[in-house]
Parts: C-alpha cells; structure tokens; sequence
C-alpha cells in the first residue's frame, strides 16, 4: 500500500515554493526542444493526427515520487486541453507496479511528450528516493539532512525540489542566499578570523556566518570569531565528536565531506546538528518507470 504524503504540492505552481514558476517552465521548454528539433518524425508519419490516446505512468520498482508536476507540464506545454490525473502525491512511497499518474490527449501529443515527462519524472524521483534512503539513516537522531550545489547545471530548483520531496532539507540554493566561507575564502582573506571579522561587518542583516574548518584548533578559531555555523570537512565520526563535545552547542556543527549510507548515522550519533550529502543530487541514480499508451 502506497504512504501517500498528504499536504505536497500537485500543482506547477505551487512546485517552487515561491520561486518564479517561469525558471521550471524555461526548464521544461529547453528539454522539450532538445528533444524534438525538427518535430517528431516517427510520430507524424506513423500515427493519424486526430487519434486519441491515454498514457499511465508506472512504478517498475520502489521508490519515492518526484517531479508529477513537471510531467503534467510536458503535456500542457504541448496540448492545452490534455487530460492529466495524478493518482498519488509528490512525497509518497510506492512499491513497484504502482500507477503514478495518466495523462489522455491526443495521441501525438502523447507519443512527443512521454520521453521527456519521463526523464524528468525518472530523475527528479531517483533523487527523492536516494535522498528517503539517506533520511531513514537518522530515525531517532535531532540531525537535519542537508542537500548541497552539487547539482546538474540547469536543473537546480528542480533537484532541490526531489530533495524536500524525499525528506531532506535545502542548503544554500545559490550563491546569493546564503554565506558559506571555504578554504579558498580563508586563504584569499588571511585566515579565519579576518574572513569572519570582514563578513560580520558587511553581511545582509541576520545572516548566519557559515565556515569550513579542517580541526579541532579551527573550530576554537571559529568558535572564538564569532561564526555562527561550522562545516566540519571530511572529518571522521570520531573527530567530529570530539568537536561536539568542544563546541559545548556555542555554534551549529554541520558533517560535510563524502558522508555515504553507512557510515551518515555513526555521524548523527556523534550529536552533530546538520549533514550535508553531495551525492543526494550528483550521485542519485534515476528509477525505473514505465509510461504504457493505448488508443481511445
């Protein structure tokens, strides 16, 4: 039986919460267009223009669902007066076999869509799957699962997106929402404290102070210029403990640094605050759905 989560957004508009509905529709368009250049030559030869057609959308395994108001938008783009029926919500848990949504129109319009309705729906749910597996790893446990900007270029808000889908938490959407002082910064300001120094003078109101820090002595450096987050980099659970137990809950601790499914909880039971997963987006495989059409 499907866990369907009731509350997520079935609807384009709603999709981005609060971001411009324009960037996810220029999204779908540019993919629309790679695909059919010319036009869809198979399709306009083979199959008669007025012929009806229905499409359902299959699970051929498990997985959490992301990305059915994109497929929906493929369709819309395409033929305005199409009919879509999404039969769960974005967020659900679905054994394999499950139908996921039916789209009817005409059959052309089905036949041009359906590829790129799948690779959107394929990958955006590959994330939101990987990203239920990494959530599930810290049951019981106060650490947030955090994405990164390790993403596909161009499909950022969408991926970001298949990441609250599956249960985590969006880091820093872009370079201008947020500050996050790395090793580069440090070294191009003159250390730690003249970086945190600069940033608490000039940052936009109320904006945390991010910085990574490589030790125990950085996090000290850190704690003391008055950094409100640290990333603790590539760390081992043993070290990171080590930094909870100094930081004493004086600053937000947050584990980044090739963090994988076994060893994310030895990390959260270190008490550590935030985890940040690179491979939530770089690495998530897509899944496997069908999209089987019939004539009406």
């Amino acid at each position: 039986m499907a866990e369907v989560n009731k509350g997520i957004p079935v609807s384009l508009d709603e999709i981005v919460h609060g971001l411009p509905v324009q960037k996810v529709r220029k999204i779908i368009s540019l993919a629309l267009a790679e695909d059919f250049g010319e036009g869809d030559l198979t399709t306009s030869l083979t199959v008669p223009e007025n012929t009806k057609a229905r499409g359902i959308f299959y699970s051929k395994q498990p997985l959490v669902v992301a990305g059915l108001p994109v497929a929906e938008e493929v369709f819309r783009m395409l033929e305005p007066d199409y009919l879509w029926d999404a039969v769960i919500w974005d967020g659900t848990e679905v054994p394999a076999g499950q139908p996921l949504a039916r789209v009817e129109g005409r059959a052309v319009t089905v036949l041009s869509g359906e590829r790129v309705a799948l690779n959107f729906l394929q990958r955006l749910s590959g994330v939101a799957t990987l990203t239920r597996k990494f959530k599930d790893q810290l049951r019981g446990f106060k650490t947030e699962l955090l994405d990164t900007r390790k993403t596909t270029p161009g499909l950022r808000i969408l991926e970001k997106y298949a990441v609250r889908m599956g249960g985590g938490t969006n880091h820093r959407m872009g370079l201008d929402d947020g500050i996050l002082i790395k090793n580069n910064h440090i070294a191009m300001a003159g250390g730690i404290g003249p970086a945190v120094e600069r940033v608490r003078h000039e940052r936009p109101a109320g904006m945390p102070i991010e910085i990574e820090i490589r030790t125990r002595e950085e996090l000290g450096e850190a704690i003391a210029a008055g950094a409100d987050i640290t990333l603790l980099d590539n760390m081992s659970p043993n070290e990171v403990a080590d930094c909870v137990s100094l930081a004493r809950g004086r600053v937000l601790l947050e584990v980044s640094g090739g963090v994988s499914l076994e060893d994310i909880r030895a990390y959260a039971e270190t008490g550590v605050d935030r985890i940040s997963v690179g491979a939530l987006t770089h690495s998530a495989p897509a899944v496997d759905i069908n999209f089987l059409i019939e004539p009406l």
